[in-house]
């Protein structure tokens, strides 16, 4: 039994206790003097659990307290957008490797692992590829073969230095969506329309030839539970399994774990569907986490309710100790670094609040809550 599973037994303590202060394998503070020994990082490595957060290139060197932050707290990092394809190929032909290489770079000179982000997705595609496809000027068989030099060709740019890759991303239909097909895929995704369901096996053979020994993950949202049918983890557990049978090169599932507190969160449900995803012999991570809440403004971001306040650290943990208790569990990222700089107040109207520092860079009652989860997971079982 992992260390990690001891947290079951201090589950309790930690509810109470969490508002109060106090590159394969996971980087140790031994060998990094200047990581504190109570950060978020060296915590994680005592259990072989890889904390990371989403990097905003820009920021690294001309932000020291953001620098210092994502060196300090984190032992995996994630291009935000950096190597996605609008950012490394914004001409044809043409690649822009220079903000991927400074974050690569970065963790090499910090010990830390790099998630890559994302290989397959039907947003932020560069305007020369989605113009070529809507005026008939890239065929669909043209279409497939700048797909696969794509993925090969970034692929093998990082060869050796991504633990992970998100390798295909966010292609099953939702609830919502319009035209979801048989086996739970969105007949409306960018990919899926114009090169068909295959394209998702297609695009981990392609990166597994790139580079073999990269963890290759399918990556979404709502599929551990989140979307209160259980339908959409269903349907992406029976997809990947399916491709598991086939021989395809699928190593993990990344739970995106994008939260609100407005819908409430079944943590029993999201631990359980982790685990479903270890049972078919895959690897599991929580790749982009954050729980936002309805805030008095996108400079500030101060909770409007004291309830609120309370489930952010509270949902937060429940997703961190759902990661811990399944062995299957590589990693657990949060979706940026700080709430200045987040993503959710353009995207989510009047809300914020999502990560672990808040605007100012001072931790939050849910950073404190994930490292007293993890001193709990490493503490020696008594007997």
């Amino acid at each position: 039994m992992k260390l990690r599973r001891q947290l079951a037994a201090a589950a309790a303590t930690a509810a109470v206790l969490m508002l109060v202060p106090s590159a394969v394998a996971t980087a140790s503070p031994d060998k990094h003097p200047k990581v504190p020994a109570d950060s978020l990082r060296a915590l994680g490595a005592q259990q072989k659990l890889g904390i990371g957060t989403a990097v905003d290139d820009a920021r690294l060197g001309s932000d020291r307290a953001y620098t210092d932050l994502v060196a300090n707290q984190f032992s995996v990092v994630t291009a935000e957008n950096a190597m996605k394809w609008e950012s490394v190929e914004p001409a044809r032909g043409s690649y822009d490797w220079a903000a991927a290489d400074r974050l690569v770079s970065f963790a090499g000179q910090h010990g830390q692992q790099v998630r890559g982000h994302t290989l397959l997705w039907h947003n932020q595609l560069p305007s020369w590829l989605t113009t070529g496809v809507d005026d008939g000027t890239v065929t669909k068989g043209q279409l497939r073969e700048i797909l696969r030099k794509h993925v090969t060709d970034e692929v093998t740019h990082f060869r050796g230095r991504i633990w992970q890759w998100d390798v295909a991303n966010e292609v099953f239909a939702n609830s919502w969506d319009p035209n979801p097909l048989p086996d739970g895929l969105n007949g409306d995704d960018f990919w899926i329309r114009n090169l068909g369901e295959g394209v998702v096996a297609d695009v981990f053979r392609w990166a597994h030839q790139a580079d073999p020994k990269a963890l290759l993950f399918y990556n979404d949202y709502n599929i551990s539970g989140q979307d209160g049918t259980n339908a959409k983890f269903r349907a992406v557990h029976d997809f990947v399994a399916k491709l598991r049978a086939q021989g395809v090169p699928i190593d993990g599932v990344g739970e995106q774990g994008h939260l609100d507190t407005q819908y409430g969160f079944d943590a029993q449900r999201f631990q359980a569907d982790l685990q479903s995803y270890g049972d078919l012999g895959l690897k599991v991570a929580v790749t982009e986490a954050d729980v936002r809440t309805f805030v008095n403004n996108s400079t500030e971001q101060v909770p409007t309710s004291q309830p609120a306040a309370f489930a952010q650290p509270f949902e937060f943990s429940e997703m961190l100790k759902g990661c811990q208790l399944v062995d299957q569990c590589i990693s657990f990222t949060a979706w940026g670094v700080y709430d200045g700089d987040s993503w959710i107040p353009g995207t989510f109207a009047g809300t914020g609040y999502g990560l672990l520092y808040d605007v100012d860079k001072a931790p939050k009652p849910a950073y404190y809550a994930l490292q007293q989860d993890l001193r709990l997971g490493a503490r020696p079982q008594k007997h």
